[in-house]
């Protein structure tokens, strides 16, 4: 027999203040254990203040629980930011707040309100320049949105920012990227027999290409208006406006920045090579292609921190797709094409990473430093 769920306060939607802050939005069957671990996950110091609270209803005659009532928690994720909840949520109230339909709990997020310059030119992945076109928020409230948008993403929900009501559904599968971090080093050809091993087709990546400098038809020599024509700008959509706006105006200031970028360059060329990484590539003909990256790695995500093995940093092994249009990437509603080409991507980078981690251990990790089991996968 199914144990009945508790149920929680209502989200008072008609509250003005509400409306003011960020929410997020989650569907049936999250538990507050699984926003817990994702909070410790990016905010090492995260913990409930107040549990969310179970109390039984029996009924009238003493046979058992009619119901049963929940009471809202507040979880502290830093010192000036706290997520109050859960909040139950009926469909209609969800839909008049902007919300998926299936939204069935509601965390009320409590943080400063941090602004500062217009967004940048370029992509908009997690749809934050488009929520913030006037601000993007900095500092503490940026650290909180991004985890937010996160964690949405990790448990399908949806982000509802404060003041204007813009709604952020991040996409599941946007970020397909894993990483295994570790403490056991492999040779290139070990590597490359265990992704051998998974696509065949695999092969190591261990000399550079020459590189000559920026396009000449790139920057601030790209062609006006290609955007609105529906041409791909080179070297990035929005790069032209983007050195136009933030760049250096100065042609003899470039040119002297150029001039000591070439010369460090060729004094760090000119040194003894010593291998601290390297890497494989898998081509997946139109649908890409996936680049295992190996390296030391000083920054680990916050869960890893404390183990023994990471105490002095990790090696990490990456392994990222590549679609034929990286500017995809960073979209937030990309082409169908591109989904379609990500999943059938997705198998390859899941299988890659499962078998990285089955020989050299350690922890796998997404795109949010979110750990997650190689079961899952």
């Amino acid at each position: 027999m199914t144990s009945p769920q508790p149920e929680f306060p209502p989200l008072p939607v008609h509250d003005p203040e509400v409306r003011t802050r960020h929410l997020l939005a989650l569907p049936d069957g999250v538990g507050v254990d699984e926003l817990e671990v994702l909070a410790i996950s990016r905010f090492p110091a995260a913990a409930w203040e107040t549990m969310p609270g179970v109390q039984v209803r029996r009924s009238g005659g003493g046979r058992g629980a009619r119901n049963l009532a929940a009471s809202t928690g507040v979880l502290r994720v830093s010192r000036l930011s706290t997520l109050t909840g859960p909040y139950s949520v009926t469909s209609a109230d969800a839909v008049s707040l902007g919300l998926p339909a299936v939204t069935t709990t509601i965390y009320d997020v409590r943080c400063p309100r941090e602004r500062g310059e217009p967004p940048y030119p370029g992509g908009d992945r997690d749809g934050l320049k488009r929520a913030f076109a006037d601000a993007m928020p900095v500092r503490e409230e940026e650290r909180v949105l991004l985890w937010l948008v996160a964690a949405a993403r990790r448990l399908g929900g949806a982000v509802r920012t404060g003041e204007r009501g813009v709604v952020l559904r991040p996409d599941l599968d946007a970020t397909i990227d894993l990483t295994v971090f570790t403490d056991r080093w492999l040779e290139p050809d070990e590597l490359l027999a265990v992704v051998q091993h998974v696509v065949p087709r695999a092969r190591l990546a261990m000399e550079g290409v020459p590189w000559h400098g920026p396009a000449d038809d790139a920057g601030r020599r790209a062609a006006s208006g290609l955007a609105e024509l529906g041409v791909p700008e080179p070297g990035g959509r929005g790069l032209r406006k983007a050195l136009e706006r933030h760049g250096v105006s100065d042609e003899r200031r470039r040119r002297h920045l150029a001039a000591e970028a070439d010369a460090f360059d060729g004094a760090v060329l000119s040194e003894p090579v010593v291998l601290e990484g390297y890497g494989a590539l898998v081509d997946l003909g139109v649908d890409g292609m996936i680049a295992v990256e190996v390296g030391g790695e000083e920054a680990l995500p916050p869960l890893l921190r404390g183990l023994p093995w990471a105490a002095g940093g990790a090696l990490a092994y990456r392994v990222r797709w590549e679609p034929t249009d990286v500017e995809e990437l960073e979209l937030e509603r990309p082409s169908f094409a591109h989904r379609v080409a990500r999943g059938r991507a997705m198998p390859h980078v899941h299988s890659i990473a499962r078998a990285l981690q089955g020989v050299v251990g350690g922890e796998i990790a997404d795109a949010g430093e979110f750990l997650i089991n190689p079961g899952d996968l």
